[in-house]
């Protein structure tokens, strides 16, 4: 059993085998119905646990579709009908549901729940996302640059806009994978600086910009993010700070020729990122949503011992 709270949990060689797994799975399965079962059907028999404790399109259709592939199945709990949402602890939730699944996996706001829930579960827990990171959103991203003929060791990544979740777990897949960050933010938005200093200490280039040209400047791939999360406050003054570092076609004509635009979506087209460069050529959104089946197989299977 292996928790999957952050990236590190796994390591560089088994988030590689992920994403190398993810490839192979994804090419068997062309041209087959979604909800078909894989060949092997590794976890026949197994069910998953869902929580969420936000709002989800991808994270909740990803997990079960690749519940359904991996020949198991899954089932949703949200706080408005669980006795989560009537005060029943964290610590009991785990303990509950580790003698009725095989696995949990929570998207929640506070990181401190994901470990409280790790902490007194007897099976596996994993981070659908929280305040302070979302792992699997990465496997998905490393695989889809991949895909894109991008080699991470050496890849030079622009992240523009909030100092959020997302780029708070890209800094820590640069470590492992030795790629460079270039973080472009307003004054006050940057990342939390032990993500950047725990990145930086092993190996890679981080560069923190208040300037968007001078993140963009010679990048491989751009990524961005929405400007303002679920349940965040002061979105006026924030979206005012944020606009001169929307990706847009004068943004992306800074990066290399060949590279690529990343959103984990949902997308507010206008804001963040221009609708020219959302729906040009150069755009892999749609790419990167799927490969979070592919990602999340790989990551279930890790977890449960199933892996290689």
């Amino acid at each position: 059993m292996a928790h999957f709270l952050d990236l590190s949990d796994a390591g560089t060689d088994a988030v590689a085998a992920m994403i190398n797994d993810a490839i192979d799975r994804k090419a068997a399965r062309k041209g087959w119905p979604r909800g078909q079962a894989d060949a092997d059907r590794p976890l026949d028999g197994h069910v998953l646990a869902m929580i969420f404790e936000k709002s989800s399109t991808r994270t909740r259709v990803s997990f079960d579709i690749a519940m359904r592939q991996l020949g198991g199945s899954a089932l949703v709990l949200d706080a408005a009908s669980s006795q989560l949402g009537r005060g029943e602890s964290i610590a009991d939730t785990a303990r509950v549901l580790s003698r009725m699944a095989d696995a949990i996996m929570i998207r929640t706001d506070d990181h401190a729940k994901i470990e409280e829930m790790a902490k007194y579960a007897s099976v596996p827990v994993i981070n659908g996302l929280t305040d302070a990171s979302h792992p699997c959103q990465i496997v998905a991203d490393l695989l889809t640059m991949i895909e894109h003929g991008k080699a991470l060791p050496g890849l030079e990544l622009a992240w523009l806009g909030d100092g959020n979740n997302v780029l708070h777990s890209i800094l820590e897949a640069a470590g492992l994978f030795k790629f460079n960050v270039r973080v472009g933010t307003p004054k006050g938005y940057e990342p939390e600086m032990h993500w950047v200093e725990q990145a930086r200490q092993r190996g890679p280039r981080i560069d923190l910009f208040n300037s968007a040209a001078e993140a963009a400047a010679g990048a491989d791939v751009l990524v961005t993010d929405t400007w303002v999360s679920m349940g965040q406050e002061h979105a006026h003054n924030k979206l005012a700070a944020m606009a001169p570092f929307q990706v847009n076609e004068a943004l992306l004509a800074m990066a290399k020729p060949d590279a690529i635009f990343l959103h984990c979506l949902p997308a507010h087209v206008g804001e963040e990122v221009s609708e020219g460069v959302f729906e040009g050529s150069q755009s892999v959104v749609f790419d990167e949503a799927e490969n979070r089946i592919h990602a999340q197989k790989s990551v279930l299977l890790w977890c449960l011992g199933k892996l290689g």
